[in-house]
């Protein structure tokens, strides 16, 4: 991909997603679809009760269909673009009846842990299954070394692992209006840095296609959001940024390129195990932001230094790559 074709891409996604935003949104708010807040979390946070979620039908239909008319365009429809595709739109379904389910309740309780780790483990499988048609490596590589483990046959409990994993730390981030948006769109911009350094344009397409469409996404998701992305935009994200980390063979990388899931979902693992062992907290509350805010930060201040940590993870490796 040259540089044109990067900007066309991502310009094409963030128009799509926009269009796609202002159809949406007024659809949701006549359903009714709005969100319901958690009466334990921040006060703060109930004055957002009501406001649309599902949000995520944007993005997705926006990466749908920049992704198809796109690859088809530029003769790279290849077996990791439609396997990025399963994943996105299947965590993304699972998310969706997450969702509606809550919306239909009118209670903050959607599909239980088991029935969604299901979902997760089946669509993880499938997508698995789908790589190994073709040549694939099962090898874990400590990222800038030659330092690396065949996994083998374990590799598709790995993968398993590291889609669930993921997606649920992305679900856990999604807390504060534009967070998941920001660190999202500068997660999969560096990863279509190194597709392309990689030569993998089918990849390095997909991850521009998703960054635009985060960014159109932002218009209407930025404080104070008009919609919230839901379980239907979250899990989808998380699930395919992690298959995207697997494709080209920077699994760990996603560590660093993902610091703030990983950070959120370690003050959650935290917080639980120190409640039970010692019946103390750590922070005010869990997940991580949170406890920023009842610190007395706003959340925009909160969103922005998030967004900045999730900037400078993803330079680093970005630069130790080029150099």
């Amino acid at each position: 991909m040259t540089l044109g074709t990067t900007v066309t891409t991502i310009a094409v996604a963030f128009f799509v997603s926009a269009i796609v935003g202002v159809i949406i949104i007024p659809l949701l708010r006549r359903l009714k679809f709005g969100q319901s807040i958690r009466e334990e979390g921040p006060q703060a946070h109930m004055k957002k009760a009501g406001t649309p979620t599902m949000g995520g039908l944007i993005f997705l239909i926006s990466i749908t269909i920049s992704t198809l008319a796109l690859s088809y365009i530029n003769d790279s429809l290849t077996t990791h673009t439609i396997v990025l595709l399963i994943v996105l739109l299947g965590f993304g379904f699972i998310g969706f009846l997450d969702d509606f389910i809550i919306i239909i309740a009118k209670r903050n309780l959607g599909l239980t842990s088991l029935q969604k780790l299901i979902g997760q483990i089946v669509i993880a499988t499938v997508a698995f299954f789908l790589l190994k048609l073709g040549p694939f490596e099962t090898t874990v590589t400590i990222p800038f070394t030659a330092i690396g483990l065949d996994l083998g046959v374990f590799y598709v409990a790995f993968l398993i692992f590291w889609l669930v994993g993921f997606s649920n730390a992305v679900n856990l981030t999604d807390g504060l209006d534009g967070l998941v948006g920001g660190t999202s769109t500068i997660a999969f911009a560096t990863f279509g840095v190194f597709a392309l350094v990689y030569e993998q344009n089918d990849i390095a397409l997909f991850a521009f296609v998703v960054a635009g469409a985060m960014l159109g996404f932002l218009l209407f998701n930025i404080k104070p959001a008009k919609v919230f992305m839901g379980d239907t935009g979250s899990l989808a994200l998380g699930g395919v940024l992690a298959m995207m980390s697997v494709l080209i063979k920077q699994e760990l990388l996603l560590l660093v390129i993902g610091i703030v899931f990983v950070v959120e979902t370690l003050s959650v693992i935290i917080q639980v195990i120190s409640f039970k062992l010692t019946g103390k907290r750590v922070f005010k509350m869990s997940p991580i932001h949170h406890h920023f805010e009842l610190s007395g930060w706003s959340e925009w201040k909160v969103v922005v230094v998030f967004w900045g940590v999730a900037l400078l993870a993803a330079l680093v490796p970005v630069f130790l790559e080029v150099m």
